[in-house]
């Protein structure tokens, strides 16, 4: 059965690492018969969470900027895909900022599939800190399930992602859902 597949790229660069995983977590997903688009974060208009709590009660943020659109996105999809590159052993502020901003409807985000993406100049202890906070994520969703986590390790630059394992398997991961 066909599932509706939302990717949520925090690369700040087109082509980046990270990026580069996603697209291919795209592919093999399509070719699995599965409905996939992949949003790249750093092309919307996300305001930082003010705390201001104006949402309580009514599911609705105050800021009017394109995670409302992108919630709606996440509520009606079946499948989660949280990438980015890790910058000082955490997430990129584009993911980070997304994710606070789930704050009026998080609970709406329910019953998901989860798999997580991340690169990193250095090996996969840099990148605990990333996915134990993409967990916590998950955690604060009902019903979530984390159905992987996707490394690419010891990369730096642009398009160096390609010759690691990871580029496989982001491919099969897709695939396999």
């Amino acid at each position: 059965m066909s599932k509706k597949v939302l990717i949520l790229s925090g690369s700040p660069r087109k082509g980046g690492n990270s990026d580069i995983l996603c697209e291919q977590f795209q592919k093999g997903a399509e070719e699995a018969g599965n409905v996939v688009e992949k949003v790249d974060l750093r092309s919307l208009k996300i305001g930082y969470c003010m705390a201001c709590y104006g949402c309580k009660g009514k599911g609705v943020c105050v800021q009017k900027d394109d995670m409302t659109e992108l919630l709606d996105k996440m509520v009606q999809a079946d499948v989660l895909v949280l990438a980015t590159p890790v910058y000082f052993y955490s997430m990129d502020g584009q993911l980070k900022t997304m994710i606070d901003r789930t704050l009026p409807r998080y609970t709406e985000i329910r019953n998901k599939d989860l798999w997580f993406i991340a690169t990193a100049a250095a090996g996969r202890h840099a990148m605990e800190r990333t996915f134990d906070a993409m967990r916590g994520f998950a955690d604060c969703l009902p019903g979530a399930r984390v159905r992987g986590e996707i490394c690419g390790e010891g990369v730096y630059q642009k398009g160096e992602v390609r010759d690691t394992p990871a580029f496989q398997e982001a491919y099969e991961a897709g695939k396999s859902i």
